[in-house]
């Protein structure tokens, strides 16, 4: 019962990868296309206040006491969060899915996993984007505030250069080399985070979509420069960060993209 119980709740070692069948194959990605298509439908299609947080809602509000302006702020919050939630979700999933299908091989290769459980590794992964969904909504309300966002929920040319200027810099950082190092051998990731069972399969999507953050959560922001609902521009950032975590030039793509994001950084706050 205790070697059961240890074998279940800490990480081990997993048997080496089996390779999918192709009904097997097709099911993972064809799933993923599909879930992928959809959020970018909803997104596309997803309503949103006409001034993000700072427009009718929040600065309609004249009092503490005015009830019909706090249930609008409370509305318009929501649909920010929902939009950050989809367009998460929507950009990053595709970028995971040779980490779920490493995780369907795997699984298949042991009897007492099943490859279907791909899908909560694939739902914890998106637990952790949206929990950064939720961050970026609560930073957003201030930023609005103070006007440093302004129309079409854009960074004022200023911010927006600084922003690139970090991001960029953050390009050739430790903790972005080490975990794109994480979203880039997906075997390398399972060989130390693998968990068994259900609850396994959920924590270790959990854990990537931490790792895939710590990639990533400064190039998100960057929507904050085109255009929170600039739908051309996430679509670029997304293959973007396919680049970066899918392909053997991944790292080299990292670095270089830093230069020209510092270099379009200090050109947008002196000039923008």
């Amino acid at each position: 019962m205790t070697r059961a119980y240890s074998h279940e709740t800490s990480p081990s070692r997993p048997d080496p990868p089996l390779h999918l069948p192709s009904r097997e194959r097709l099911i993972v990605w064809g799933g993923i296309s599909a879930v992928t298509a959809i959020l970018w439908l909803v997104l596309a299609r997803m309503p949103m206040p006409a001034s993000g947080m700072n427009g009718g809602a929040m600065g309609g509000m004249t009092s503490a006491m005015d009830a019909g302006a706090a249930v609008r702020s409370l509305r318009d919050a929501w649909l920010i969060f929902a939009m950050w939630t989809v367009m998460m979700a929507a950009m990053m999933l595709p970028s995971a899915s040779p980490m779920i299908e490493m995780y369907a091989r795997i699984a298949r290769g042991r009897s007492t996993e099943r490859g279907g459980r791909a899908w909560l590794f694939a739902a914890g992964y998106l637990i952790a984007w949206t929990g950064f969904g939720a961050a970026v909504t609560v930073v957003q309300y201030p930023l609005e505030r103070t006007r440093i966002i302004a129309d079409a929920m854009r960074m004022e040319p200023f911010a927006g250069g600084l922003l690139l200027i970090a991001t960029g810099i953050y390009q050739f950082t430790p903790l972005k080399q080490a975990c794109l190092t994480q979203c880039r051998s997906p075997l390398g990731f399972f060989m130390t985070e693998w968990r068994s069972g259900g609850r396994g399969a959920l924590v270790m999507g959990l854990r990537h979509g931490v790792f895939c953050i710590g990639c990533c959560w400064l190039l998100m922001a960057l929507m904050f420069v085109a255009g929170v609902m600039n739908l051309v521009f996430a679509i670029a950032l997304t293959i973007f960060v396919l680049l970066e975590k899918a392909t053997p030039w991944g790292g080299a793509v990292a670095r270089a993209s830093g230069a020209v994001m510092v270099v379009s950084g200090l050109a947008l706050a002196a000039f923008g």
